[in-house]
């Protein structure tokens, strides 16, 4: 899934970088509203994150022409202004959410994920399957979750492409280059600490007992199965 990024301010821009990337999503960056209208035009991303005082285009000029030729695709303003006019009029201006800042990364996800899964469930050509077992799991990619018995479990857009490789290839050793390449892309550049601690993380999220893990099991030297 893409996300395309408009904010003039490097450290809040790469910030922002670097948390998404972390939960999946593909992100395309800009550091003014001019640069982001040209690649909301060439990369035709999933969702916008614009901040609203940019050079060259503000963020509110860049929604009123991104809704001109789309209705439907979510738009977040990532402001410090914090009046409720500012609200009003990116409201008006078509966008579905507004986030302030300062900002906890938490909130972030959180809003994200919400848009994310609206994403999946208008787009299914993201090529996403409906649900799925995984053991006595069953797994909705569309809503970014898993279901036991009656319980959910919240999951990050990365978490349920781990689960789909895995699935895919039931009993089958899953080697690291191979959930790299489907989880993070072909031209991502593995590293396995990164992998090892979504794996930590994913278990604490599915497994019964983390420590004794039964649906994610550990193939030393090889990868992992499930």
């Amino acid at each position: 899934m893409k996300i395309l990024i408009a904010e003039d301010d490097n450290n809040i821009r790469r910030g922002l970088v670097d948390v998404l990337s972390q939960e999946g999503y593909d992100i395309i960056e800009a550091a003014n509203g001019k640069i982001a209208l040209e690649l909301y035009q060439k990369t035709q991303p999933d969702f916008v994150i614009l901040d609203i005082m940019m050079p060259e285009l503000d963020g509110y000029s860049v929604c009123k022409a991104i809704r001109k030729q789309d209705d439907l695709i979510p738009i977040v303003f990532l402001s410090a202004k914090d009046e409720e006019i500012d609200r009003v009029v990116g409201l008006e201006l078509g966008a579905d959410d507004y986030i302030n800042k300062p900002f906890g990364i938490h909130e972030l996800r959180a809003r994200v994920k919400t848009i994310a899964r609206r994403c999946l469930h208008n787009k299914p050509a993201i090529n996403m399957s409906e649900s799925f077992a995984f053991g006595d799991l069953t797994i909705y990619p569309n809503e970014l979750k898993a279901e036991r018995t009656g319980q959910t479990i919240e999951l990050s857009l990365r978490e349920v492409k781990i689960i789909e490789c895995l699935a895919k290839n039931k009993n089958q050793v899953v080697t690291r280059d191979m959930l790299f390449d489907y989880a993070w892309g072909y031209d991502h550049m593995p590293n396995s600490r990164t992998l090892d601690q979504h794996i930590s993380k994913l278990r604490k999220l599915i497994e019964v007992d983390p420590l004794n893990p039964v649906l994610i099991r550990t193939v030393h030297g090889a990868g992992y199965r499930y």
